[in-house]
């Protein structure tokens, strides 16, 4: 397989996988509607950062530990149902404390839809490349698909990174233009109360994912 052929092959798998709804939908849309364009951007390059790490871990064979090890597999779940878990249930308690901070100007500011607190830029990067990272699922994924988009004479790391940016391309230009889209709508109809209401669906959602890999670590 030529190394054009491997690529475009996997960019059509990579952009149906980006077109179905997810934790990482999930995490740009509350960034873009609660927060503010930049550190909506800031998560997707968080994403992406992961995808590549996962692409260069496929490509050196690391991945295949998830897939040999239950035991590997098991602590990366747990460590991950862990974290969507905290993740969630702090969105949930900042969304109460807003509601009853929502006197005060000064502290409900950030939830009004103005512009990201400091710091905030690299806690959307942190959070797009955990979300990805702690996710043994999309090891598992690369590990299944990237050696079947081997291209002739490229070593596999490159390869694997090669593919993981294909893939991060597709999330790039998806998430870049629901965030665009969520970030434009976002002022107009979000106002306190429902960027409450989102911090309370979104963390559900997350808690919701966090149960479901700490199931699958008992299997």
């Amino acid at each position: 397989m030529s190394l054009s052929q491997a690529l475009a092959g996997f960019a059509v798998l990579a952009l149906m996988l980006t077109l179905v709804p997810g934790l990482d939908t999930a995490v740009v849309l509350r960034g873009a509607l609660t927060r503010s364009r930049s550190y909506a951007f800031a998560t997707i390059v968080g994403i992406v950062t992961g995808l590549v790490l996962w692409g260069a871990a496929a490509g050196a064979g690391a991945t295949a530990v998830l897939a040999a090890s239950r035991t590997a597999y098991r602590a990366l779940s747990l460590a991950g149902a862990v974290y969507l878990t905290w993740l969630g249930l702090r969105m949930i308690m900042r969304s109460w404390r807003s509601e009853n901070q929502s006197a005060d100007p000064q502290r409900s500011s950030a939830l009004d839809g103005g512009s990201a607190p400091k710091g905030g830029l690299w806690h959307g990067w942190s959070v797009g490349l955990l979300t990805d990272l702690l996710n043994p699922k999309a090891g598992v994924f690369y590990l299944a698909t990237i050696p079947q988009f081997m291209a002739d004479g490229v070593p596999p790391l490159v390869m694997g990174i090669l593919l993981a940016l294909v893939h991060g391309a597709c999330n790039a230009v998806w998430f870049g233009a629901l965030a665009l889209g969520a970030s434009w709508v976002g002022p107009r109809v979000a106002g306190a109360r429902l960027t409450r209401w989102i911090d309370r669906v979104t963390g559900g959602l997350f808690i919701g994912f966090g149960a479901k890999l700490a199931l699958d670590v008992r299997h």
